[in-house]
């Protein structure tokens, strides 16, 4: 059975638009983050903070904003250390990432995130709540390079 030129031409473009994917993921990296966020809601919050970001034995100063609404209440601050992944340059951690969730916290509490940007940053955090918060909201947080 004959194969057309056609279709092998098709096949090995797809193959290799396959391998290319595949290397783009494989080269995708990581870096760490640290910053400290201040939380204030009635309702509607806000927040806001600072930290670093490091990538590449690089250490960038980060600024941190935020919104959250729906049921949610209190004042509070928490430091949050992690990771971000699937970034290829230093500037992929910048953007908007959102996230659904609830909790409580009085006196000193625990948080864990996973959160996504735009860009498909991927960040893992964990972190220690100190303060009075009580929520069950939808948040988006902002990180920008400064």
């Amino acid at each position: 059975m004959q194969i057309s030129s056609g279709f092998r031409s098709i096949a090995v473009a797809a193959m290799a638009m396959a391998g290319v994917s595949l290397a783009s993921a494989a080269h995708a990296d990581s870096g760490t983050i640290r910053f400290s966020v201040y939380k204030a809601a009635f309702f509607v919050g806000g927040s806001g903070g600072e930290g670093t970001f490091t990538f590449h034995g690089l250490t960038y100063p980060i600024s941190i904003g935020g919104v959250s609404g729906g049921l949610a209440f209190g004042v509070s601050k928490t430091y949050f250390h992690g990771t971000v992944r699937h970034i290829r340059r230093a500037r992929d951690v910048t953007g908007v990432y959102g996230a659904a969730g609830g909790g409580g916290t009085i006196g000193k509490g625990a948080q864990v995130i996973l959160m996504t940007n735009d860009k498909g940053a991927q960040l893992e955090l964990t972190g220690k709540q100190v303060g009075l918060q009580v929520n069950a909201d939808l948040s988006g947080m902002a990180i920008s390079l400064r």
